[in-house]
């Protein structure tokens, strides 16, 4: 019998969104990286400080931190077209579903077994629209995508907690630079 351990790849956008789930994943011992793939994210001096961010979280858990290549040229001929959708819209999907394919394949040459995401822990996401996206990827990939729960069962309370006590970055909007919405108050 050859069974293969769990090795999860989650997909961070950001940590003020993932450092709840990254503590919960930690403290349950699981074989889990961070991947930061975030190539919506504009201006660049942004991604960074996203970036940075993340990184330490990860530092602070001693979870592996992963970069994918800052690949704003593809994400902008992705979603061109749809600069005026509203936030979870058209362009939300394309977005999470080419974040979430180049995750995968990456996870595939990698050796993870699964990919999970925050994508959807902030409430101005919709969390059904990441985990269709997530499907889709998966379906054209063969990489298996573990839904997760970051914002329900103390995970909301968890989260606030841990932006405090890191003192966090807290960006004003997603990261697109034509989302709608702007407020530090549950990005």
């Amino acid at each position: 019998m050859n069974e293969q351990k769990e090795n999860i790849l989650l997909l961070s956008c950001c940590a003020p969104c993932s450092c709840a789930v990254i503590e919960t994943m930690a403290k349950q011992h699981l074989n889990f990286s961070v991947v930061f793939y975030n190539p919506n994210i504009m201006p660049f001096e942004e991604y960074q400080k996203r970036r940075d961010e993340n990184e330490r979280v990860c530092q602070i858990y001693h979870v592996p931190f992963i970069e994918l290549e800052y690949d704003n040229d593809r994400w902008c001929e992705i979603i061109k077209g749809l600069e005026d959708e509203p936030e979870r819209g058209k362009r939300c999907s394309l977005c999470f579903e080419m974040r979430l394919r180049r995750v995968m394949e990456y996870a595939l040459a990698g050796g993870f077994t699964h990919v999970s995401s925050v994508l959807g822990v902030s409430r101005y996401k919709n969390l059904n629209q990441v985990n269709q996206a997530a499907q889709l990827a998966s379906s054209k990939t063969g990489c298996p995508y573990l839904e997760i729960e970051g914002r329900k069962g103390g995970m909301q309370e968890l989260r606030m907690t841990l932006i405090n006590e890191l003192d966090l970055y807290r960006q004003t909007y997603c990261g697109c630079a034509f989302s709608k919405t702007k407020t530090k108050q549950d990005i």
